[in-house]
């Protein structure tokens, strides 16, 4: 792929539509700006307390309660601390801009945006990793669309979110076919503008999750769009904090006893699927028994390995990706994790979810 920027596609005017920034931006939270503008702050290297000290809080982001929710069906019990609030966001350009807010301590995303929150000067670091093996999204066409693989691709217009897993997804897809950045047409979007942009037709192509496509799919499939399969995936499930967050002593022992949690949830889900359906997909989702199980169906086995190294190897080929089109500057990822926090997810659950 050419190191060049992609023709008509400018990355500062993308980026300031991601963060939101206007005239306004001047007045985001000084902490964060001091931090950006005076270069990385320095990440705490003291060890984790044992125990979380009375009255501390975290602010934690639960995109449609799913972590309440998860922590309730299994019956995993109370937090050794106070969420001061729980917070329905869950894309990456909206949680940087929380971080920087500063009201937001502890996200779950993908592996792109402590990537893009590095390339933006904001300092933030990875404290749990869920490697994801089998692919949680795919290519959706707009109706009347002829696109049948990614190859055919070429030419046409792809919905792009550069600080979301979705974009990282599109790049290795187009790595993959042997497709150049100036082969196709990236549109900038964010991931909840995709589906309007498939149903409009201001763009070909979309990458959805797989909790999104049958809706899609079912609403749009008697008109032409259709599905297109990939085995690319986006290896990282990960949580991530300010570097801010982490140097709190007891913010950061709040994160250290969260985590546990955070895995358990997930495994559970992963192992009551059923029930998982009906009082998530079903009755927050608003999907049918038969599209909800078309979901887990996909669904990944959690694995929450020991070491990261498999994780810091993908992170830093994700990065080299985005740097190769100019989307990012070429840096060491290796600064984006907190060793700290390494094993602990791994350690709360049984062998069989650690690799």
């Amino acid at each position: 792929m050419p190191s060049s920027a992609v023709p008509g596609f400018d990355r500062r005017v993308f980026l300031t539509s991601l963060l939101g920034v206007t005239a306004a931006a001047a007045g985001l939270s000084g902490c964060a700006e001091s931090s950006a503008a005076s270069g990385a702050e320095k990440a705490s290297a003291a060890p984790l307390a044992d125990k979380v000290p009375a009255g501390t809080s975290l602010k934690i982001a639960s995109f449609s309660n799913t972590q309440q929710l998860q922590f309730k069906l299994a019956k995993l019990g109370e937090l050794p601390f106070e969420v001061s609030s729980w917070v329905n966001i869950g894309a990456g350009p909206d949680v940087i801009n929380a971080f920087r807010a500063g009201s937001l301590d502890l996200a779950n995303n993908a592996g792109i945006p402590p990537i893009q929150a590095h390339f933006q000067g904001y300092d933030a670091k990875i404290v749990a990793i869920n490697i994801t093996r089998k692919p949680n999204y795919l290519f959706a066409t707009k109706p009347g669309s002829d696109i049948r693989s990614v190859e055919d691709f070429k030419g046409k217009k792809l919905a792009f979110s550069q600080g979301q897993a979705q974009g990282v997804v599109l790049l290795r897809a187009l790595k993959k076919a042997g497709l150049a950045y100036d082969d196709v047409k990236l549109v900038p979007l964010t991931s909840n503008q995709f589906l309007t942009a498939l149903q409009s037709g201001q763009v070909d192509i979309a990458p959805l999750a797989n909790n999104q496509s049958p809706a899609y799919l079912k609403q749009y499939e008697s008109k032409g769009a259709r599905a297109i399969t990939t085995d690319v995936v986006d290896l990282l499930n990960l949580l991530w904090a300010p570097t801010s967050v982490l140097n709190d002593e007891a913010k950061a022992a709040a994160v250290a006893a969260y985590i546990p949690y955070w895995a358990k949830g997930q495994v559970w889900a992963y192992e009551n699927p059923d029930i998982w359906n009906e009082e998530f997909y079903v009755k927050t989702q608003n999907l049918t028994s038969a599209q909800a199980k078309s979901i887990s169906d996909l669904a990944n086995k959690p694995l929450f390995p020991p070491s990261w190294d498999e994780a810091i190897k993908w992170e830093q080929e994700t990065a080299d990706l985005l740097a190769e089109g100019g989307f990012v500057k070429k840096f060491d990822v290796s600064s984006l994790f907190d060793h700290r926090f390494e094993g602990i997810a791994a350690k709360s659950v049984a062998a069989e979810y650690r690799s």
